[in-house]
């Protein structure tokens, strides 16, 4: 079971959020915070395994509570969750200690997957994050890491592929492996990249220079 706690100012937000991921079989909303500061309290005394975190909130906003976390040694995985656009945020918050960085129009069901992908050890960033991580003026001096790094060499054989538009039997058959293999490789950098499916993921390869 992962033990999920929500930070956002907002109760709307924050009801919508645990309503749904309380639907969940393997997901345990332990608790809400309205502000940064809270999340930190909630952190120690609950000890969630993943904290969906919003940036901009009172008191203490979410890069200073992503800080606080790292000064507190607290374990929790963080995905930043949250509308605002600026580009200038992303990095901060993967140097800050952030797994994940997605904006609140996700789809709820690539939300699940990104919160047990970051509770697997993963990290996770919504396209527009990436391109910021990659683009944005600091990107040669982050310490955070790139959305491609996390990708094997193998997987980024596959997103290769996908942008070729081979399906997923051409695949299995230009790197001898099984099918079930290929999907499951195929499922991987989906979810690793923060994208919907093969179109977007062809997108991003193409974009970054990877096919």
């Amino acid at each position: 079971m992962v033990r999920v706690l929500i930070a956002d100012d907002h109760p709307v937000v924050r009801q919508g959020l645990r309503t749904f991921l309380d639907l969940q079989d393997d997901l345990d909303v332990v608790g809400e915070a309205c502000d940064g500061a809270e999340a930190v309290e909630l952190s120690a005394s609950l000890a969630p395994d993943v904290l969906l975190l919003d940036l901009k909130m009172p008191v203490l906003d979410g890069l200073g509570a992503l800080r606080l976390l790292s000064e507190r040694g607290l374990s929790v995985r963080v995905i930043v969750l949250t509308s605002v656009s600026d580009r200038g945020d992303v990095a901060p918050a993967m140097r800050s200690g952030a797994s994940g960085f997605l904006y609140k129009d996700v789809d709820p069901a690539a939300l699940v997957q990104a919160i047990r992908a970051v509770h697997g050890g993963q990290v996770l960033l919504a396209p527009e994050a990436a391109e910021a991580m990659l683009a944005g003026p600091d990107a040669a001096a982050t310490d955070g890491p790139a959305p491609i790094a996390v990708l094997t060499e193998r997987e980024r054989e596959v997103l290769a592929l996908i942008a070729s538009g081979r399906s997923n039997r051409e695949i299995a058959r230009e790197l001898v492996v099984a099918e079930k293999t290929v999907k499951t490789h195929v499922s991987n950098v989906l979810m690793k990249l923060g994208v919907q499916d093969r179109t977007q993921a062809a997108l991003y390869a193409v974009r970054h220079g990877l096919a």
